[in-house]
């Protein structure tokens, strides 16, 4: 290893964990307890993932031993090492810059797939509830629930690209839990909306799209 370290850069993890949850904000717009749940967990994520990032690399540390046995060359403490993808997997990029791998260019594509999701959702969900009406339109008439969907995209975007074990182990419980809102959302919606939900949620899937598109009548 040489000298230098690309972390405890706390302002790092203040600033960019703010620049991240103020642009999920600004698509979200939480207004409910069951939205401040599911805005509070990605932020959960995104700080614990941010802290690692540019402040202390637990990860790293707990496998410093291993890394260093395996990989004796690996300068732990370089930004460069955080992308574990690459150092595992071989994904070095272009110029052996991980910043070009495949993982952390499709990771690109996931967390923008993910807020295009989320803007989009919202807005047809704002809307559709100014009218006491139910969403079926837009990224609704594919999925019933665009809106977690789109917090995982965001979530799976960011283990592409800098894995941590913390993040791996929230990952899937972040998943229960947006699961579990989606089954009580539902309960919701068909006391609200009766026969009129009965009939979308036949005709839409939950979480993943089918690949033909069809149209939702109510």
């Amino acid at each position: 290893m040489n000298g230098s370290s690309a972390y405890g850069l706390w302002s790092l993890v203040v600033l960019n964990s703010g620049v991240f949850l103020m642009f999920a904000f600004s698509f979200f717009k939480p207004q409910t307890t069951r939205d401040w749940r599911t805005f509070g967990a990605f932020a959960a994520f995104i700080v614990a993932l941010f802290a690692e990032m540019y402040g202390f690399p637990l990860t790293i540390y707990l496998l410093s031993g291993w890394l260093q046995t395996r990989y004796p060359g690996l300068d732990l403490l370089s930004h460069n090492a955080g992308h574990l993808w690459s150092t595992l997997l071989g994904d070095s990029g272009l110029g052996g810059d991980p910043h070009f791998g495949v993982f952390h260019l499709l990771s690109f594509a996931f967390i923008g797939s993910g807020f295009w999701l989320l803007s989009n959702a919202w807005n047809v969900l704002y809307h559709a509830q100014r009218r006491q009406a139910l969403a079926t339109q837009g990224p609704y008439a594919r999925i019933r629930h665009p809106q977690y969907v789109a917090f995982v995209l965001v979530l799976l975007g960011f283990l592409l690209q800098w894995p941590t074990l913390l993040t791996l182990l929230m990952f899937p419980v972040l998943l229960v839990m947006y699961g579990r809102l989606a089954v009580t959302e539902e309960r919701e919606m068909q006391t609200r909306f009766g026969a009129a939900f009965e009939h979308y949620a036949a005709q839409t899937p939950r979480f993943i799209p089918r690949l033909t598109s069809r149209s939702v009548s109510i």
